[in-house]
């Protein structure tokens, strides 16, 4: 796979505001909250999220992407939404992951993106990305980051734990990707003139919401 397969046109849509995760969250009624819905024994997971965001916060870029990327692969383990949720898509909030240590590839990312995002990282180097998953002939979602936008993008997934450049992951053929602040086709093989499904960005709308009333 060619460098040119991971450049980006942008695509206009609505914005998401959304509140970032922050100190604010970690309080005594949250933990509290954590203990009352997925038991006693779940809210060090919690704890230590909230330290790992904080050593993030004093970190440079690719130390946060490796902290991030370690701590979601470490703590929930891959589960279909059928079997979890038994719903066949469903888009968890982080503390729902985390919560019940459980999630599949798009609640990886959605994990990733916010912790990245709480630990103090630009938001406009960060989308989230549909893929096929090669190997599986399989669509997926990863977590992508740009240093700048003309940067070769590093990878965050669960199926290969490494934080690798985009060329090392011929595995993955990207289709689109997006963030709060728009949508972007993937330029490969007519991809570019490919126009996605909606509710991708629909259920981003959706899920930003949740949060930020406090979900």
């Amino acid at each position: 796979m060619t460098y040119r397969h991971w450049l980006i046109v942008p695509v206009v849509f609505s914005a998401v505001c959304f509140a970032s995760l922050s100190d604010n969250l970690f309080t005594d009624a949250f933990f509290t909250r954590i203990s009352e819905r997925y038991g006693q024994q779940k809210v060090d997971d919690f704890v230590d999220w909230h330290a790992a965001i904080n050593d993030g916060q004093n970190s440079d870029d690719y130390e946060r992407l490796l902290l991030a990327n370690r701590f979601a692969n470490e703590r929930i383990e891959f589960k279909s939404d059928l079997a979890h949720w038994n719903k066949l898509d469903y888009w968890a909030t982080p503390s729902e992951s985390l919560g019940t240590g459980s999630g599949d590839c798009e609640d990886y990312a959605i994990f990733k993106y916010m912790t990245l995002i709480a630990m103090g990282m630009d938001e406009h180097k960060l989308r989230l990305m549909y893929v096929r998953a090669l190997t599986y002939d399989e669509p997926h979602m990863v977590l992508i980051y740009f240093e700048t936008p003309s940067s070769l993008p590093l990878v965050l997934d669960n199926l290969n734990r490494k934080v690798l450049s985009a060329n090392r992951r011929p595995d993955l053929k990207p289709i689109y990707s997006f963030n709060g602040q728009g949508l972007w086709l993937a330029k490969a093989h007519g991809l570019s003139s490919t126009k996605p499904d909606s509710k991708g960005t629909n259920d981003w709308s959706i899920l930003m919401q949740r949060i930020e009333n406090g979900e």
